[in-house]
């Protein structure tokens, strides 16, 4: 085994202590595989640094450490600008089961870096992973709101106030109004539906029976704290849209290395590839990654804010597509094929790509629209959900190296793949339903 890291750490960091191996040649010659220094470090912030110095006293130039939940954060923004860190998956570098201790697993951990078997996770840069924070926060605080909408819902339930029955939006102008007058005391059902704007006035007679209920004055009080909650939702949801799109402007654009795109690669709503040599702006990537079905610009937010905008980290489609978590499970063992559930994966990449895939499925005449129908009849819809944030993970992909908009493919895609076997199928059934069937064919044009 060649050895490509002579000065090298292995950290086990947990809640309550980081224990380092440093690992760095014998000077006298005597030890040809090195030797091992073991040290235990506190969590706070001074004993950290003094980790740093630790490490950097031996001229340890690469170190390796557990992803273990979030009490990597802290040394990893110390040991940034000074070390080559390397984030690996405790999963993958699990040593002899019934000899696990701290020091083990920290010394384990040099050992693999030093030979280079260590495959490091993606971090993104410094600016990046700011961005990241305030989209996953805001898709927090979107959660928060439609929570608090459901809790308003339920107050006019228990009041007997059946305005969802009437009302499609239940946070729109007239409902707003109407609710307005209910905190104010003004609950007469004939006043409360004068409140109604638009084609909501063509059914005031079943909107006045709605509003006719028992409001007391403490419903009153939970409606008028859960309405300025979600005034005050909206106004952070709003500041952090604003301060999202500027964060992303003043990112500089990635260096792209050009990356290898196999032919015969499935790339769903995509176009032949094209080498870009001028690297892709955030903005630039947003304004691509809108014209995805089901994809706005809160969603292209979202994306380049997990993944950035260069792909060579992931080299190919099916390995982002595998780190997000959106690709089934190859679990095989003697001929035989067990689970087939997919990986955890980047859960906030994840959840929005299946909030995505949701939205494109409501779309109109779209290959992923159909794409979702196929699936759902044979497979379930779960199943097909993922497959669709599959799909448009890739498009993602493939649009990111390109540099181009995503090409729609159309509802008909499937069939044009299977031309001769669609005719016949379609041909056998209204055979059946009792219909001649004469088939001419048509002019391709040139």
């Amino acid at each position: 085994m060649d050895v490509l890291y002579t000065h090298c750490a292995g950290l086990d960091v947990h809640k309550k202590s980081r224990t380092a191996c440093r690992w760095i040649p014998d000077p006298t010659g005597h030890c040809t595989e090195g030797l091992t220094e073991i040290e235990t470090f506190g969590t706070m912030t001074i004993e950290l640094l003094g980790l740093v110095d630790w490490l950097t006293e031996a001229g340890i130039t690469h170190v390796a450490m557990e992803s273990t939940g979030e009490y990597w954060h802290p040394v990893y923004n110390l040991l940034e600008g000074h070390f080559t860190v390397l984030l690996v998956n405790a999963a993958h570098v699990k040593n002899v089961p019934g000899r696990k201790t701290d020091q083990a697993d920290a010394r384990w951990l040099a050992k693999l870096l030093r030979h280079g078997l260590l495959q490091a996770s993606f971090i993104p840069p410094r600016g990046q992973r700011d961005v990241r924070d305030l989209t996953r926060y805001r898709t927090k605080l979107v959660q928060e709101r439609a929570r608090e909408v459901n809790r308003v819902q339920g107050v006019l339930e228990r009041a007997n106030i059946k305005r969802a029955s009437v009302v499609s939006d239940v946070m729109g102008v007239s409902s707003r109004a109407i609710l307005a007058a209910l905190v104010d005391g003004r609950a007469d059902p004939a006043t409360m539906a004068e409140l109604a704007r638009g084609r909501l006035r063509s059914k005031m007679p079943l909107l006045e029976q709605a509003l006719s209920g028992l409001v007391r004055e403490h419903h009153q009080q939970l409606l008028a704290m859960q309405l300025a909650h979600i005034d005050f939702l909206d106004d952070q949801i709003a500041t952090l849209n604003t301060t999202i799109a500027e964060r992303l402007s003043a990112l500089p654009p990635t260096e792209t290395v050009t990356v290898p795109v196999a032919a015969d690669e499935p790339s769903a709503g995509s176009t032949p590839h094209v080498d870009a040599a001028v690297p892709l702006t955030f903005d630039q990537a947003i304004i691509l990654l809108d014209t995805i079905p089901g994809v706005d610009r809160r969603g292209a937010e979202m994306l380049v804010a997990e993944i950035g905008t260069d792909m060579s980290r992931f080299g190919t489609a099916a390995r982002l597509a595998a780190w997000a978590g959106v690709t089934p499970g190859n679990d095989e063992s003697a001929g035989k094929r067990r689970s087939g559930k997919t990986r955890k994966g980047n859960r906030a990449l994840r959840t929005g790509l299946v909030q995505l895939a949701h939205s494109a499925t409501h779309t109109k005449a779209t290959y992923l629209a159909m794409l979702f129908r196929r699936l759902a009849a044979r497979r379930g819809k779960q199943r097909a959900i993922i497959a669709v944030a599959h799909s448009i993970l890739v498009s993602v992909f493939y649009i990111l190296v390109r540099h181009e908009p995503y090409r729609e493919l159309g509802a008909t895609h499937f069939d044009r793949l299977r031309h001769s076997q669609s005719v016949e199928h379609l041909t056998r059934r209204l055979e059946q339903l009792g219909y001649a069937v004469h088939l001419e064919p048509r002019p391709v044009a040139a």
